[in-house]
């Protein structure tokens, strides 16, 4: 599952640091979160940072990205590998 944030946002610009995918962004209201880059952080951390600073609690799990952990890891060393190429 990718994360989503919500409209209830307020910009406070805790959760974009703390992305090791740089999978947010600032988007045309709020902060967003690329669905193709969040592994909700599988791979580095053992639960997603941006929803542990977020002040507001509007980061859920997108209900129309559902992946399991073993795809979000996949995800993961895709990601890496490109990187390191």
């Amino acid at each position: 599952m990718a994360l989503k944030i919500l409209e209830a946002c307020t910009n406070c610009d805790m959760c974009e640091p703390e992305c090791p995918n740089e999978a947010i962004y600032y988007g045309e209201k709020i902060y967003e979160i690329d669905p193709d880059l969040c592994t909700e952080c599988v791979g580095f951390y053992d639960t997603p940072t941006c929803v542990s600073v977020c002040p507001v609690d509007c980061i859920i799990t997108d209900p129309e990205r559902e992946e399991d952990h073993q795809t979000l890891l996949k995800k993961f060393e895709a990601l890496v590998l490109n990187d390191k190429i």
